[in-house]
């Protein structure tokens, strides 16, 4: 996805209780509602919490309901991968003063790196120093 796709979108940002929703979504693909209530069985949410959620969720464009079966499905209307990077740049905006560097350090040390997540880095790195800007 191109980045301004992801800096000019005026759609609002999930919130945490939707990003689980998401996750869900992401993972197994399109569900029901009643799928997807039973993916969060270790949250004490409702059904009709859940369902109003996903209907709220259609609202905003975060999901996408097929209503063309009995039980309506519902899809991510965006790849995980784009969610993650507009929420990336909200972070870099408003915790780290638009610093990426900041946000990468803050990172690193936050939590304990393995050898193997330090090499991907590394590689990806050197591959997005090779890329023309």
């Amino acid at each position: 996805m191109a980045r301004t796709d992801i800096q000019d979108s005026s759609e609002p940002l999930p919130t945490d209780a939707e990003l689980d929703i998401l996750q869900i979504l992401w993972e197994r693909g399109p569900r029901t509602v009643r799928e997807v209530h039973e993916a969060l069985h270790g949250r004490q949410t409702g059904y009709t919490t859940v369902l109003k959620q996903m209907q709220v969720m259609v609202e905003k464009g975060l999901l996408i309901r097929n209503e063309r079966f009995r039980s309506h499905v519902y899809r991510a209307r965006h790849p995980r991968e784009r969610t993650q990077q507009r929420l990336i740049k909200q972070l870099v905006q408003t915790a780290f003063s638009g610093s990426a560097k900041s946000l990468i350090l803050g990172a690193l040390s936050a939590k304990p790196v393995s050898q193997e997540e330090l090499a991907e880095i590394r590689d990806f790195l050197q591959g997005f120093e090779e890329k023309p800007q």
